[in-house]
């Protein structure tokens, strides 16, 4: 039994150096890390619209511009309204870059139609499935309290949406113009 169990850990050994001289940047994190670990760090997680999704490790201050550079950049299917490059992020968030473009169908070149959360009002917003009036209520009277999104993730911080809604709506707004 013991040989068995040496056996395994030296093929998953093997494999794993085989791995990462294929790819080298094939590792626990997809980002820049750094031997002494800092308080002055955190990492976050991107999905989406960029060339590597994945986890990276940033310093404090990081802005949405940084963490898009630090994933390769964006696709050519990034709809550029949906985020702030200037945003401030916060530690241990998924951020996602929303397609401009429908996913689903492959010949698709007409742009997804999308609502801006920091200005339409409420009948628009409730033209997006998943967006219903008492939460096109909550994103106005929100957004009247706190002021404008920068991030889609913001959304969640509305009462009444949660990740189930985030995920459906986070295709079809924008935050700028």
């Amino acid at each position: 039994m013991f040989k068995i169990l040496i056996g395994v850990v030296v093929a998953v050994f093997v494999t794993i150096v085989a791995f990462m001289i294929i790819d080298p940047k094939i590792g626990p994190f997809n980002g820049p890390i750094s031997d002494s670990a800092s308080l002055n760090t955190f990492a976050l997680t991107i999905e989406g619209e960029v060339q590597r999704t994945g986890t990276y490790v940033l310093s404090q201050g990081a802005t949405m511009g940084d963490l898009i550079l630090s994933a390769g950049g964006q696709t050519s299917n990034t709809d550029e309204l949906a985020y702030f490059d200037t945003a401030e992020l916060k530690s241990g968030m998924t951020y996602y870059i929303a397609p401009q473009y429908d996913l689903t169908d492959v010949c698709n070149n007409v742009p997804i139609k999308k609502v801006n959360i920091n200005k339409d009002g409420q009948e628009k917003m409730m033209g997006v499935n998943g967006i219903t009036a008492a939460i096109a209520n909550s994103i106005v009277s929100y957004r009247s309290s706190n002021g404008n999104f920068y991030t889609i993730e913001g959304l969640m911080d509305v009462y009444g949406i949660g990740n189930a809604t985030y995920k459906k709506v986070r295709n079809y707004i924008t935050l700028h113009e």
